[in-house]
């Protein structure tokens, strides 16, 4: 940084200053010579001096980083325009003590400058500091004056009194200009060293020990196993973790082009060899033996004033970007512990977040009333150019969403989601729910012939409410409404489920978060197509509602840890009152940098 945009950003105090100094000199030329300073003039450069500390003492690291700070910011929102005409200034009137020294130094010197909004402000504050640099302002506009052999524009009066107030702030000056120096030096130094000027770095590391219980399940009917019967519970105690790290980039100050690297071991608590059901699922599953890859990326930028788009290159998920999902529970670092409980499950349609699935989403704000929101998710083989693949022949979600805000404090959603799915990849839930919601048709068969790998389409309806009651209670909920049906005939399923919570910010302290929320995981309430033969045994819907009960409290240690000890509990898994209620707990701290 220059002494030049240094000394403009402090000329607007110097005009005081030099102010009080050339109406000084007004006085003196009219006694026909210089006079020597009067008992006011040397008690209020008394006052002065005594209210500013000593210009020897050592600012400290606090300051400095401030002082860096202040010229970070140095010109935005508060810059100084330069002056022709005192008459500029709209709060300066002739009937004001110091009009003609101001009027002087304008029209004479040009070292007056003001504020954007044509004031200058002479009322304002200021310290022998300021003084010293605006003083110094005007010199070097003096200077200026002279070598462009315009010397006789300048009095010799007028020099005598600059010089002496030189003199008096010379001690002043010298200091502050050394620290200019040295800040230029630690500037110079932290521009080079620094990682990127439009690159900031994110993190979220969450360490989890967890544990599921409960017995095994019975068998029903004339002794054979019920398809949604659960087996004996076979899970240990585990400590597991996931680590997330963010490249955040803007380039206008109002885009993001996010890359995030993963690294996570927690195995999720579902299949026949564990809980044997994917209802006991945490928020924040998944493993990948703790390799690091690049599982988001994405771009964000608006349109005008009302509307924001993003772009996913990989790991394209409603819920992940722009889509308001309306719940306060959604994120799995901070908010519920299971994965049913963090937002409806129709935004995981098609279940399109992974490694290869791109996408495009929309968020256009309507005023205050709410917003439109909408999107397009391909699934993850959208980069795979082979047949029945890429962007628009495989997997893919489409969704439109209207957001309502009668009140500031009520947010209600309507969603609609198209998805289709390729036969080897169906998963009308996204891995909630029960096993026959997360494909209603696998293993029937139509004239003989299997129904594995046949391909599904889906119309998922969905209604979200949100209301902050106070600041410390928000209530709200969820239902949802899904139609799967087969490509190959007219069989369909009717899928449903439901939500409802409490939350609790800042309960017991700011920024932790209480919450309880019961529900209805997805279930298959309804079929068509009715088995026979040898598939008698299977399945038409799900006999009972499996219903989920989830209470946590997230603590907040500082700024960057929490704690969240979590507890939810499944009635009914799979649909089946024959199985034993499922327990699951969890112990998640959550790491933010």
């Amino acid at each position: 940084m220059s002494k030049i945009l240094w000394n403009l950003v402090l000329a607007a105090p110097a005009v005081i200053g030099a102010g009080y100094a050339n109406a000084a000199q007004a006085e003196t030329l009219n006694q026909g010579a210089v006079a020597e300073p009067t008992a006011a003039t040397e008690q209020r450069e008394t006052i002065v001096a005594q209210a500013v500390p000593s210009a020897n003492l050592a600012a400290d690291n606090s300051q400095t980083l401030n002082q860096i700070n202040s010229y970070s910011v140095e010109g935005k929102g508060n810059s100084l325009d330069q002056v022709t005409s005192v008459s500029q200034f709209s709060d300066v009137k002739p009937t004001d003590w110091a009009y003609q020294a101001l009027k002087s130094l304008v029209e004479r010197y040009g070292c007056i400058v003001g504020y954007p909004d044509k004031t200058y402000r002479g009322n304002r504050a200021l310290s022998r500091w300021e003084f010293a640099a605006g003083l110094n302002a005007c010199l070097d506009k003096i200077q200026e004056l002279i070598a462009a052999a315009t010397a006789d524009f300048v009095r010799k009066e007028d020099l005598e009194t600059v010089k002496k107030l030189q003199e008096q702030f010379a001690a002043e000056l010298a200091s502050l200009r050394g620290r200019v120096d040295a800040l230029e030096v630690r500037t110079a130094t932290l521009e080079k060293q620094q990682f990127s000027t439009t690159t900031k770095l994110a993190g979220e590391a969450i360490f989890a020990i967890a544990d599921t219980w409960g017995d095994s399940a019975t068998v029903r009917g004339n002794g054979r196993p019920i398809p949604g019967t659960i087996a004996e519970d076979r899970t240990e105690t585990i400590f597991a973790n996931r680590v997330r790290l963010s490249l955040n980039s803007s380039f206008s100050g109002k885009d993001l082009l996010r890359v995030r690297l993963q690294a996570r071991n927690v195995t999720p608590f579902s299949g026949a060899a564990l809980t044997g059901t994917q209802e006991t699922r945490l928020s924040f599953d998944g493993s990948d033996n703790n390799s690091v890859f690049v599982d988001k990326a994405f771009y964000r930028f608006p349109i005008g004033q009302n509307l924001r788009i993003q772009i996913d290159a990989t790991n394209a998920e409603m819920y992940d970007g722009i889509i308001s999902t309306l719940s306060p529970f959604e994120s799995s670092g901070q908010g519920a512990v299971s994965r049913f409980g963090r937002f409806n499950p129709i935004y995981r349609a098609n279940n399109p977040g992974s490694t290869g699935s791109a996408g495009v989403s929309f968020d256009l704000k309507l005023g205050d009333f709410g917003a439109l929101q909408g999107g397009y998710f391909a699934g993850p083989n959208s980069n795979d150019p082979s047949i029945k693949n890429g962007l628009f022949n495989g997997a893919y979600a489409a969704m439109g969403q209207l957001v309502l805000r009668p009140m500031k404090t009520l947010d209600i959603g309507f969603t609609y989601v198209n998805a289709y799915y390729p036969g080897n990849q169906v998963n009308v839930t996204g891995s909630t729910g029960t096993g026959f919601a997360i494909n209603p048709f696998t293993g029937q068969t139509v004239g003989g012939v299997a129904n594995f790998g046949r391909a599904l389409s889906s119309n998922n309806y969905g209604i979200q409410l949100q209301w902050r009651v106070s600041p410390a209670i928000t209530v709200g909920g969820w239902y949802g409404y899904t139609m799967a049906y087969r490509k190959s005939n007219n069989d369909f399923a009717e899928i449903q489920n439901w939500a409802a919570f409490l939350g609790f910010p800042d309960l017991g302290g700011k920024g932790n978060l209480g919450g309880l929320l019961f529900g209805q995981t997805p279930r298959v309430t309804n079929t068509r197509f009715r088995p026979s033969g040898a598939n008698n045994a299977l399945r038409t819907q799900d006999y009972e509602a499996p219903l989920q009960l989830e209470a946590f409290y997230r603590y907040r240690l500082n700024d960057n840890i929490s704690i969240t000890p979590g507890v939810f509990v499944l009635f009914s898994p799979e649909g089946n009152s024959a199985n034993n209620t499922q327990y699951v707990g969890v112990i998640r701290t959550t790491f933010t940098f």
